[in-house]
């Protein structure tokens, strides 16, 4: 398949492909990691199993069941972003899978951010996989659907209904509804810069746009106004936080088709700076702590054939939860055979909230580990009723609670279009609190009553994006509160 390099069983070091990969976008595992890889303990569910003391949604029982299951040894594999192996800004039940595999498998997976034609010098040039994904003159374009629009839409194929780069779908073998798939992030890097202008740097872009919820209550300069900032990280993972470069005034655009774009309202639009006016005096001495993160990752939903990148719901999507990076894990409800993963919208960091519209869109890969429950497994463990996005770090589940938790079957037929217009915080915490009381009940074992209060006392809830149509609230519990529970 393009853009898929050749399988490798576990972590071989005779496989060429993924030892060149590696040696590009990762660096060398350190020794313990290589044995870690190599023991076949990550791919049994050990590892979930031992975070945090031995708290965590998947028990051993479970662990090793899921394990049987799958194959004797796991596969590696390195997904590469390109024009043939990414869609752009939208999910669909219908997509053909870039890359097969079976339970307890490794993907290396290349990610692209939607923003990297903010400076195509920093972010574009000399990468064969970005100008590919990226390529748009008169004659061509080398991704012609962007959103889930229609192919005739004014502003072109898919109507910027949704702007995410998502690489995939990774397809997982004998999963089917009902079941539960776990995701764990394994490893998380910036891509290097490809211009040797900027060799052992990584860029981007942070658009402070008209879908921000700041856009109508500025109270300076021109209102309104979309401001973008470029921002440097450091790629060789020395530094643990990037600074802003410079910022400017979003220009216009007249895309190669002949349409003006006086706002950002369809992904990939080229910046002509020769027509902006760039502000090196940005944020001087203000260093921004580094978190990359994935904000758009998740399963295909089953209700629509083509489902816009933009809101989350139950299958996730574009949850933007700064918490979904390395070392987490996503527990997804399997909406459709095969599950059908991708992976997109990668951030360099993100405060809770998105609030101006984006984060610092910043192209990252990520090393991920997928782990099949079965339904008939679940009864009577944590993820029996799981219907919902789960994140789980080694010291805390998050709960992701949306304005409308399954949007598409909540709001009709004109869901997709609907949601942004009736998203509120008020209706996310409400889901979240229902979300938070089911799991303290379910899989804590407490009574209503001990879940209310302990959610007032000990469980933190905090905005995770207002911003994506169906808008976020996250709730967080600690691990450590049930250390000396035993049921």
């Amino acid at each position: 398949m393009p853009g898929v390099e050749t399988m490798c069983q576990g972590d071989d070091p005779n496989c060429a492909a993924f030892a060149e990969h590696r040696r590009r976008f990762l660096g060398d595992l350190a020794p313990e990691r290589r044995a870690f890889l190599k023991s076949g303990f990550v791919a049994t569910g050990g590892a979930a199993a031992l975070a945090a003391g031995g708290l965590s949604l998947v028990t051993p029982a479970l662990a090793q069941t899921s394990a049987a299951r799958g194959p004797r040894q796991a596969t590696h594999q390195v997904l590469l972003a390109n024009a043939d192996t990414v869609h752009w800004g939208y999910f669909s039940k219908n997509l053909k899978p870039q890359v097969e595999i079976a339970s307890g498998d490794f993907v290396t997976i290349e990610t692209l951010t939607h923003q990297a034609s903010d400076d195509a010098e920093r972010m574009i040039q000399g990468d064969p996989g970005a100008e590919s994904v990226y390529l748009w003159t008169k004659d061509k374009k080398g991704v012609a659907r962007r959103g889930a629009g229609p192919e005739d839409a004014k502003l072109g194929p898919g109507g910027g209904l949704g702007v995410h780069i998502c690489t995939g779908p990774v397809a997982i073998r004998g999963a089917e509804p009902g079941d539960v798939l776990e995701v764990r992030i394994l490893d998380v890097a910036p891509r290097p810069c490809a211009n040797p202008k900027f060799k052992g740097l990584a860029f981007g872009s942070n658009a402070a746009a008209w879908w921000g919820y700041h856009y109508k209550d500025l109270i300076t300069g021109d209102r309104p106004r979309e401001v973008v900032t470029i921002y440097e990280v450091d790629a060789t993972g020395t530094r643990d936080w990037a600074k802003a470069v410079y910022s400017f005034r979003w220009p216009g655009v007249t895309d190669p088709n002949g349409i003006a774009h006086p706002t950002i309202d369809y992904p990939g639009l080229l910046v002509d700076h020769t027509k902006t006016e760039r502000n090196f005096d940005v944020l001087k001495g203000i260093r921004v702590p580094i978190r990359p993160h994935f904000g758009t990752m998740g399963l295909a939903p089953a209700e629509a054939d083509m489902v816009n990148s933009i809101p989350p719901s139950y299958t996730g999507g574009n949850i933007d939860n700064w918490r979904i990076g390395k070392g987490a894990t996503m527990y997804y409800p399997v909406a459709v055979p095969g599950a059908l993963f991708s992976v997109g919208d990668p951030h360099a960091s993100q405060g809770d909230s998105e609030l101006c519209g984006t984060a610092i869109e910043c192209s990252l890969t990520g090393t991920f580990q997928f782990v099949l429950h079965k339904k008939q497994d679940l009864p009577g463990t944590a993820l029996e009723s799981l219907d919902f996005p789960m994140i789980e770090t080694r010291d805390e589940w998050v709960l992701s609670g949306f304005s409308y938790p399954n949007y598409l079957k909540d709001l009709g037929p004109a869901a997709q279009d609907a949601i942004f217009q009736k998203s509120s915080i008020d209706l996310a915490m409400r889901d979240a609190f229902r979300k938070m009381r089911q799991f303290l009940m379910h899989a804590k074992g407490l009574t209503e009553d001990e879940a209310i209060s302990l959610m007032s006392i000990a469980v933190d809830f905090g905005i995770t994006q207002v911003v994506d149509g169906n808008w976020g609230v996250h709730a967080i519990v600690k691990k450590a509160i049930f250390a000396e529970r035993t049921a």
